[in-house]
């Protein structure tokens, strides 16, 4: 039977820990002098009234915790975050539509990026801030924050934890679950901070560096500017921000024996070794591209071949050139980057490195047992020989993320959208990218899309940032037997 008051008491200490992130804009704003204070200040205060209503009353709850009510906390958790987070652009008139604020908020906590703002330079720095500070929540996920910061919990934590980041994920730093999370938000505000300073330093005003700073290493791709990065004619700047993607993307258990000068960790991890390649070998035909199409310098095609290789695998989405205005060869490289991600284990969304490395060793590997089918050939990972159960799982991933992807289109065609704006924009959303194709590609954004296809994007952000199964099991009928 499920534990219902133990799911209720732990949402609720999580809207408290919402309403609290709220309150940060309320310096901001006076700051910078505007009014829109009391917004953050009435936002928050509902949000933690509700949320600690909802703790206090449940706080005699059953402390045990299962993987099913884990899933069942995580989805709903992501839901009401999103939900509540709308409060702020609502109430000071900034998203005034519930559709368009919702949506823009699934984005910000899903670290996806696509907005259906226009001017985007018009919000208050309040507004501004809040919408930035979605994507620094979202990016290392709000359970991972909460088993961090409070052993309140205290139960059923691991539970938590691999119900919000399935499959291939971080590994423990720690034998202790709270130690673990600790340490990759510890990590991951030392990575923040550097960057703000690297941006202030290069020319960035101290707002937009801890904007573009809480937004990259998230892998979200929110920016203060309604061109992107492309507001800053700067290639230092974009060099900074290059640096930072890569490292959001790359596992932070990687980071954590970086920080501890264990460098062979490093070097020897294979899947990491693929995510420079990648990057390396896509920067280079793109590269080549654009200095040969485009009257550009070495350097120009290098730095921006370079920064959108980079921001798409990761799934960021920052923007510092328009690939629809590129030659239609270099696009679909683009498109196809979208299908990679980030490593297991950082913030970037998308298929993760891993599944594609394993997706691509497995098939090799089955052209082998085509021509030797008595041999036995494993799978090796970094040198270790995988589970097939492993295997399995990478394999039903990948499958239902196409299918998803497929099905999904059709919706999005229905709605009246062409081929490439219907699978640019399910794409770009489940995979948590933000800029897609079509009508939803660089230039372009979500608010022309109606409100019914609005919700049902949210819906595969959230798919795409728990990593599908998360979500979709709690659609199996036997997942609600006892």
């Amino acid at each position: 039977m499920l534990n219902t008051r133990m799911i209720v008491n732990i949402l609720g200490f999580l809207l408290v820990i919402e309403g609290l992130f709220m309150f940060l804009s309320i310096p901001v704003t006076l700051i910078y002098g505007e009014s829109d204070f009391t917004v953050f200040l009435i936002s928050g205060g509902i949000t933690i009234l509700i949320g600690g209503i909802s703790w206090f009353f449940t706080r005699d709850a059953q402390k045990n915790l299962y993987r099913r009510e884990g899933y069942i906390i995580v989805t709903l958790g992501w839901l009401l975050f999103s939900l509540f987070g709308t409060l702020p652009f609502i109430i000071s008139g900034s998203i005034p539509s519930f559709t368009n604020a919702f949506f823009e908020t699934m984005s910000g906590f899903t670290t996806t990026g696509a907005s259906i703002l226009d001017d985007i330079e018009s919000l208050s720095h309040g507004i501004l801030f809040w919408r930035s500070i979605t994507q620094w929540i979202g990016g290392m996920g709000m359970i991972v924050l909460s088993l961090a910061i409070l052993p309140l919990l205290g139960i059923g934590g691991m539970q938590l934890f691999i119900a919000e980041v399935p499959g291939v994920t971080y590994d423990k730093l720690h034998p202790r679950i709270r130690g673990t999370a600790a340490r990759l938000w510890l990590i991951y505000i030392i990575f923040t901070v550097s960057e703000i300073i690297l941006l202030w330093i290069a020319g960035m005003d101290v707002f937009d560096a801890v904007c573009h700073s809480f937004t990259t290493m998230a892998t979200g791709g929110y920016s203060t500017k309604q061109a992107s990065i492309a507001y800053w004619d700067s290639p230092f700047i974009q060099y900074i921000i290059i640096v930072f993607m890569i490292v959001a993307g790359t596992n932070f258990t990687l980071s954590y024996f970086a920080l501890h000068f264990r460098f062979d960790k490093v070097y020897n991890n294979e899947e990491f070794r693929y995510y420079i390649g990648f990057i390396f070998v896509f920067t280079l035909i793109i590269g080549l591209g654009l200095f040969m199409s485009l009257d550009l310098n070495p350097e120009e095609a290098f730095r921006i071949s370079l920064f959108q290789v980079v921001s798409i695998i990761t799934t960021t989405g920052f923007i510092t050139s328009d690939y629809l205005s590129w030659i239609s060869v270099l696009g679909v490289f683009i498109f196809f980057l979208m299908f990679f991600g980030g490593s297991a284990g950082s913030t970037g969304g998308g298929v993760k490195i891993m599944r594609v490395v394993l997706l691509i060793k497995n098939s090799a590997l089955e052209l082998k047992r085509l021509i030797h089918p008595n041999a036995v050939i494993p799978v090796r990972f970094n040198h270790q020989l995988l589970d097939s159960q492993i295997t399995t799982n990478v394999l039903a991933f990948i499958s239902f993320y196409l299918i998803i992807i497929v099905i999904s289109m059709l919706g999005m065609s229905a709605l009246g959208y062409d081929l490439d704006t219907s699978l640019g924009a399910v794409t770009t959303c489940i995979g948590n990218i933000g800029p897609g194709f079509g009508e939803v590609g660089p230039a372009f954004n979500f608010n022309h899309v109606p409100d019914i296809g609005k919700w049902f994007l949210s819906f595969l952000m959230m798919v795409g940032r728990l990593e599908i199964f998360t979500v979709l099991v709690l659609f199996s009928p036997n997942f609600w037997k006892k």
